[in-house]
């Protein structure tokens, strides 16, 4: 059913837009979709998606300046992948150079149990040190890295965000004309 009566009489047939995202940037979507024509008819959660849910959409099928407004909206999508994929690098670099560290430091803590078998205290010793540090160390490390990379890349996703708002206000002027 992709049609309906207005109050007034007049036929209105519309088009529709089921898309799934992030939570997190489930109301930049919905803010965003409004300023290409499209109204939230409603949302439901996918399965097995916990972080995710799906975002139903609907506008009028007669809306002017369609081709401008789909192409705005791909921009407006792009844009949010990639503010979503800077969003991810944050977390994912300090994960990767934490669990880097850790499996090193549990390769350290390997040989010290093997040097304890040889009967060899000192080697287990020495090799137990690294070790440690090794498992103390990735929690720090996460921290650091994460606010480094935050530092990074806040200016690009707020220059991003910018863009979505440029990108918005084009697309609602051409909505009102």
């Amino acid at each position: 059913m992709n049609e309906t009566i207005s109050s007034n009489g007049t036929f209105v047939g519309y088009e529709y837009r089921d898309i799934t995202v992030d939570r997190d940037m489930e109301s930049v979507y919905v803010d965003g979709y409004k300023n290409f024509g499209w109204m939230l008819d409603k949302t439901s959660t996918p399965h097995g998606g916990l972080n995710n849910i799906t975002l139903k959409f609907k506008r009028d099928r007669k809306i002017l300046n369609k081709m401008e407004l789909t192409r705005l909206q791909r921009q407006f999508d792009t844009c949010v992948n990639e503010v979503s994929s800077m969003e991810r690098t944050k977390a994912t670099n300090a994960s990767i150079v934490a669990l880097v560290v850790g499996l090193i430091g549990t390769a350290f803590m390997a040989g010290s149990t093997f040097a304890v078998i040889a009967s060899n205290i000192i080697l287990c010793i020495i090799l137990a040190i690294p070790g440690f540090m090794g498992w103390i160390l990735p929690y720090f490390l996460y921290k650091s890295t994460y606010a480094k990379k935050t530092a990074e890349v806040t200016p690009l996703i707020d220059n991003k965000y910018d863009e979505i708002y440029e990108v918005c206000e084009r697309a609602n002027r051409l909505l009102e004309n």
